[in-house]
């Protein structure tokens, strides 16, 4: 398994055009793609530059952010799928081959966004009472926002908002509970606009404060080696085991998702190297499709990153980063433990080997030549851990970055973490006095590079860019954030979320009621069951909401809906956060848009939907999980009910019951199974997850005869057959 080459790194990056709303970008002539080089640049710095000196005030930073993210949105995305597959010709309605109506798009989205944070010192007395100009602004912005959004990320997230728009001004038509007095336009407009509850509400001001920083880093540190550094890895750790391919897919990917918050990106991007290799040592095409893109999934719930949902929980929640990369950490080990055990059971049941040991890498050399490129994933956590802000964290990180691409000489790559490690123990990170002399020396050396030689130009311009490349990967996610704003503000101008959240519980009582006659006393109560239906229902809307709507817009929208009814049932907030996201990023598996998936079999030349139902059930782990928090939070780690014996008992409880339900999948434990044991086992699997002693022993109990017969049948298969014509007589 060696490096992807540039041709290689062409086709992984159409294909994530192909499956990505986001990343479906049109061509453009040389002219154009110089002017929004230029323009993306400008808004990577915008946020390079914040990130370390300091955020402008709230409403002019989001609105700096908004007003580049439309902007460029018409500029980089066409209205029609046609105009992503050629250069238009330019002409005076087309100038610069972007059509006229696109450029004015453009304006008007930059100006309605800026016109905020303009009036900012008069909105005190402009709240609840807009002006004609402001309820214009307001709606040329809403307008192109909904636009913009269509042409990013899909129809389906501006569908919603549009529907939660009418249901706000037709409110007195709405029937039974849902009614509601109904606002007016000028009302609507003035709390989307003119409030912190809409549209430059959280989601856009976590977007514009953290996300857009973590999606720069990491397409920084994937062109500085640190992605190839991980992939090699895994290879030497995993790849001459059986089905090695597959095992280094899940190290790999596992890794990977570090630095990536995207399924789609770290599927085509570790999948280049590990699908090839899966099929040629004979995993099957539509298997080796779905362990790729099942593994992939685990990088938004991967920390220290997480993808852009993690920061949202932080400002939601009131909680600090650093809380929320601990709760995710057992979880998202036991999303990859499902996947690598029912990995490891197809292989040994298919009798499949290992790379030969030519392919392999040499874990010295690998090391040797790429030590340095773990630098920048270092110096962000550090940072990141010694109580600074995420934003910070980035910054220095996004710094490492460069210090790393520039030059590999060890004196340099040292110096610069000794000197940050050194700031960081004295208090001194934030001191201009130190920055700014580090910062000229960054600088000094990017220009020594860039003038050195061809071969550095080529390395600077790479870096620059990257900063346009992560600018233009995270445009997308700005446009839907700022369009859940809208979904949510009406959530709160209505109330409506109390009274989904009020039939969802209602609905789950009658359901619980109607089992609690199946169900033998003393084993579960009417509360349990309530909660379980209620967790149910929200992990359903949770997928379906997830097949037409990106994962970080998904989670908003469910945390504000679905989340009260949660907290009804006494769940606590962290855990019903933890809930919806991780429903959410299974969608990326989950038929009929498993968009991940589709990836993966894409490059794997297998049957999409036949990946998909592959890959929903290799990630079943990740589908299981979530439950077992629910009722053992103490696998969160930083949750109240953390004990360590507690913790134990909940964790164990779930690697064994994991581990059983893979055998049944596989059809294979020690030995081939038969179909009743695959029944059995997996039956047994689930009162095994549940973090209940009654219900983990019944379990146990159901699973020991299935246990005793692979056993057994082992053992027998281990005992030698005598040679032929032993103990006969003639």
């Amino acid at each position: 398994m060696s490096s992807p080459d540039a041709h290689v790194i062409i086709e992984n990056r159409s294909l994530e055009e192909k499956f990505d709303p986001e990343m479906r970008f049109r061509p453009l002539p040389p002219t154009t793609a110089w002017l929004v080089a230029g323009l993306l640049l400008t808004l990577s710095f915008f946020h390079y530059y914040t990130a370390g000196f300091g955020l402008l005030r709230e409403a002019t930073h989001r609105g700096i952010h908004m007003a580049f993210v439309l902007g460029l949105i018409f500029l980089v995305f066409s209205a029609f799928k046609s105009g992503q597959e050629r250069i238009a010709p330019s002409s005076w309605w087309r100038p610069g081959s972007i059509s006229l109506i696109d450029w004015v798009l453009a304006v008007a989205a930059a100006v309605s966004s800026l016109y905020v944070p303009w009036i900012f010192s008069e909105l005190a007395f402009r709240v609840g009472n807009p002006s004609s100009t402001d309820v214009l602004m307001g709606t040329i912005l809403i307008v192109v926002l909904l636009e913009a959004t269509r042409r990013s990320v899909g129809w389906p997230l501006p569908v919603i908002a549009i529907g939660v728009m009418l249901y706000a001004y037709f409110g007195p038509s709405m029937p039974g509970i849902l009614q509601h007095p109904g606002a007016s336009w000028s009302n609507i407009v003035n709390h989307l606009y003119l409030t912190s509850q809409g549209i430059y509400g959280i989601a856009l001001g976590v977007v514009a404060t953290y996300v857009f920083h973590y999606v720069l880093f990491g397409v920084l540190a994937t062109r500085v080696g640190l992605g190839k550094l991980f992939i090699d890895l895994a290879t030497c750790v995993a790849g001459r085991y059986a089905g090695g391919p597959a095992k280094v897919s899940i190290f790999g990917s596992a890794l990977f998702g570090m630095i990536s918050g995207s399924s789609i990106a770290n599927t085509v991007t570790v999948g280049s190297l590990t699908i090839p290799a899966m099929i040629r040592v004979g995993y099957q095409r539509h298997f080796a499709a779905a362990v790729e893109s099942a593994a992939s999934t685990g990088g938004q719930i991967t920390p220290p990153i997480m993808g852009a949902a993690a920061f949202l929980m932080v400002e939601f929640l009131n909680v600090s980063y650093q809380t929320v990369i601990l709760a995710a950490i057992v979880p998202a080990c036991m999303h990859f433990f499902g996947v690598f055990m029912q990995v490891h059971l197809e292989a040994k049941r298919a009798g499949l080997k290992g790379l030969p040991a030519e392919e392999l890498p040499n874990a010295r050399k690998v090391i040797r030549e790429g030590w340095q490129t773990i630098m920048p994933l270092a110096v962000l956590l550090i940072v990141l851990f010694s109580g600074f802000t995420p934003y910070l964290a980035a910054f220095w990180g996004i710094t490492a970055c460069l210090v790393v691409g520039a030059s590999r000489a060890p004196a340099i790559t040292l110096g610069f973490l000794a000197a940050v490690v050194a700031a960081v123990a004295t208090g001194m990170l934030t001191q201009l006095v130190f920055v700014a002399p580090l910062l000229g020396l960054v600088l000094a050396l990017l220009i020594t590079t860039f003038l050195r030689s061809d071969a550095g130009k080529a390395l600077v311009l790479d870096l620059v860019d990257a900063f346009v490349v992560g600018a233009k990967y995270a445009i997308g996610v700005g446009a839907a954030a700022a369009t859940v704003g809208i979904i949510v503000g009406i959530v709160t101008l209505t109330g409506v979320g109390f009274k989904i959240s009020f039939i969802v519980t209602s609905f789950a009582a009658q359901l619980a009621q109607g089992f609690m006659d199946f169900v033998p006393a003393g084993l579960s109560d009417m509360k349990a069951m309530t909660l379980f239906f209620t967790l149910l229902m929200t992990a359903v809307v949770c997928i379906l909401l997830g097949c037409g709507v990106p994962t970080t817009a998904n989670y908003i929208i469910m945390v504000t809906v679905a989340a009260p009814a949660l907290g009804l049932l006494g769940v606590q907030p962290l855990v019903a956060h933890f809930f919806v996201f991780y429903y959410g990023v299974l969608a990326d598996i989950t038929p009929p848009v498993a968009l991940a998936a589709y990836a993966g079999a894409s490059m794997a030349g297998a049957d999409p939907f036949r990946t998909g139902n592959t890959a929903f059930r290799l990630g079943l782990g990740k589908a299981l999980v979530p439950f077992v928090f629910v009722y053992g939070p103490a696998m969160l780690i930083v949750t109240p009910e953390f004990t360590l014996p507690s913790f134990l008992f909940v964790t164990a409880g779930a690697v064994i019951g994991i581990m059983f339900l893979s055998a049944a999948f596989a059809g294979y434990g020690l030995t081939p199974m038969r179909a009743w044991e695959r029944w059995l086992i997996g039956l047994a699997s689930l009162p095994i997850i549940a973090p209940d002693a009654q219900t983990t022993l019944i379990g146990l109990a159901m699973a020991s005869p299935v246990v005793v017969s692979q056993l057994f049948k082992a053992r027998t298969a281990m005992v030698p057959k005598p040679a032929s014509g032993v103990g006969m007589t003639t």
